[in-house]
């Protein structure tokens, strides 16, 4: 959407704060979000995630702040008004009608025509794989179809903005994975905003344009996953996404004086620091730069790579190797971190 030249976000959240009672659940949140892009709200319990999805759909009233969708003032509009559908937690299927009748719910609040019904809801069962399942009660599906159900419900309103609170919590982790690849791409085939709660970084990493990575009522970090993984700016989000090491050093020049020897690396900051680096870069044997050694305390297959843990200098390391090996305690290993693997972070958010 254009305005006098200058670019309006499809939605826009500027200066979000909540506060119930005295908790201060967001404390000045802003973002945006353009249209056909998959945002996802992380961060762990308590952070706010859940309250700023609750405000964008309508369902609180924020203490401070401006929400526009679509250039329009979005507050003062009742959740059934908005262009926005909730895909629940719990599903939240009425347990006594069939697939196609949950479906075709929010279609027929609309207003449209029986014809009009009968065809999203026709393109719904086709495009979730639920032809088969259409006379079916929720009960009678498993839990990955009453997710597909939750979320063809929410698309047959066909709404511009899709919010998803924790839609796969309640799945096993192998049928987690397999619904939210079926998720991202029929958000990119169907092209609509989604934005997406969850606690669980694989989640996030999978899905996401952009995360919004939320601590205590702020924004830590934005960006793309890839940025928010090997370029945490803070000691939270390093530790917060994935695995990380984290140790105190001295940093001069890109050279970083460390409890466990010198080492290199890649735009890192001056002074006193925390250096941080990724398990799964470290490499075994010695390298010219930033070899280390140390003696394995623990290790533990893990299908694609063996984690093992080292006490190098008193300091314990964490590397994620390729491969079937084993290390048994108290070998001593040496190994290598790559220069641009090796960052600094902050201990907090500035």
């Amino acid at each position: 959407m254009e305005t006098k030249g200058t670019f309006v976000a499809y939605l826009a959240a500027t200066d979000i704060g909540m506060r119930f009672d005295t908790f201060e659940a967001l404390k000045g949140v802003s973002f945006t979000a353009e249209r056909g892009e998959f945002i996802t709200l992380l961060g762990p319990s308590g952070c706010g995630k859940t309250t700023l999805l609750n405000i964008v759909a309508g369902f609180l009233k924020p203490t401070r702040g401006a929400l526009t969708l679509d250039g329009a003032d979005l507050l003062p509009i009742p959740p059934e008004r908005r262009d926005s559908a909730m895909c629940f937690q719990s599903y939240a299927l009425f347990p006594h009608l069939s697939v196609r009748d949950n479906i075709a719910f929010g279609p027929r609040q609309k207003g449209l025509t029986a014809t009009e019904v009968a065809k999203r809801v026709n393109d719904l069962l086709a495009q979730m794989a639920l032809d088969a399942h259409a006379g079916k009660l929720p009960n009678a599906l498993s839990g990955g179809q009453q997710q597909r159900v939750a979320l063809a419900r929410a698309l047959a309103v066909g709404p511009g903005l899709v919010l998803f609170d924790e839609p796969l919590s309640n799945l096993d982790a192998k049928l987690r994975d397999q619904v939210r690849t079926e998720i991202r791409a029929l958000q990119r085939r169907v092209g609509f905003t989604a934005l997406y709660v969850t606690h669980d970084q694989a989640e996030a990493l999978a899905l996401s344009d952009r995360i919004l990575l939320l601590n205590n009522g702020v924004i830590e970090q934005e960006g793309a996953p890839r940025d928010i993984y090997f370029k945490p700016r803070t000691r939270f989000v390093a530790d917060f996404i994935g695995a990380a090491n984290l140790h105190a050093g001295i940093a001069e020049a890109g050279a970083l004086a460390t409890p466990f020897g010198p080492l290199t690396g890649a735009g890192v900051a001056t002074g006193a620091v925390t250096i941080c680096w990724r398990p799964e870069m470290a490499r075994l044997g010695p390298a010219g730069v930033n070899s280390l050694a140390g003696i394995v305390s623990s290790s533990a297959f893990q299908g694609a790579y063996t984690d093992v843990f080292v006490d190098a200098a008193g300091q314990t390391v964490r590397l994620q190797l390729p491969g079937a090996a084993h290390f048994a305690p108290g070998e001593a290993l040496s190994f290598h971190v790559p220069p641009s693997a090796i960052t600094t972070v902050a201990d907090t958010a500035s």
